[in-house]
């Protein structure tokens, strides 16, 4: 048997032997498992309440918590909707797919605070492609700017988007991932949320996260850190 590092125990004033971590190949777990680990490990998540727009021009609505931005220039973002149990794609992905391959290539992402959280959460309803969670959850589909899709009226922040690439990690797989890029065209916030240097007002946003199962997270509690050698200096008193 192989013994961990011996650690202090100040409570005994002795030593305990620290256990070994535990290591799980992935590769020998069903997707299901691996899904309960992903969304329990990689957390909090941000939440991208998608709308989107068939090209019959039914609008689509529906959260994902794999979602992040890529980068500043051009400012980019990415959301990921994972293919259904039979491998097919979800409605927003088919709505999001650039012309050549059969979707209308726009959507907005639209920020979650805690105030819509439960709508956000009913647009998660396996609606039929022809039925608009729009409808279902209650929120409000309002003109965009710059692409077709609406945006929802009842979030504070939202980001029209034009679709650059759709990568699939597993092409046709059950519950494969597909990872959907998008150029920012536009953005359009609630008044006084954002400042004169463009800051976000947090406590106003009130966005929230994605934790694993049915919980969610506020961001209500924050704190001030340095980044780079300076987060290693002691800290100073007030």
């Amino acid at each position: 048997m192989v013994l961990g590092p011996v650690l202090p125990n100040p409570t005994l004033n002795s030593t305990v032997t620290a256990p070994q971590p535990v290591f799980i190949d992935p590769a020998r777990l069903p997707a299901s498992e691996r899904y309960k680990l992903l969304i329990g490990g990689v957390v909090p998540r941000p939440i991208a309440l998608v709308s989107s727009i068939s090209p019959h021009g039914i609008p689509n609505l529906a959260p994902f918590s794999f979602f992040c931005g890529v980068g500043s220039n051009p400012m980019t973002v990415l959301f990921c909707p994972a293919s259904k149990p039979d491998g097919s794609d979800k409605d927003t992905l088919r709505n999001v797919l650039p012309h050549p391959e059969g979707g209308t290539g726009e959507f907005v992402i639209n920020v979650v605070s805690h105030a819509i959280g439960r709508p956000t959460a009913a647009a998660a309803e396996p609606l039929g492609y022809e039925e608009s969670e729009f409808e279902f959850s209650g929120l409000t589909p309002v003109p965009s700017v710059n692409v077709r899709p609406p945006r929802v009226a009842e979030s504070l922040l939202s980001f029209e988007c034009v679709t650059r690439q759709v990568v699939r990690t597993n092409p046709g797989a059950p519950d494969s991932g597909n990872i959907v890029i998008g150029e920012v065209v536009g953005v359009c916030a609630a008044a006084g949320l954002i400042n004169a240097r463009h800051h976000i007002d947090p406590a106003l946003l009130d966005a929230i996260g994605r934790m694993g199962g049915n919980t969610y997270c506020t961001t209500r509690e924050r704190f001030d850190m340095p980044r780079g050698a300076s987060a290693l200096a002691p800290d100073r008193p007030n």
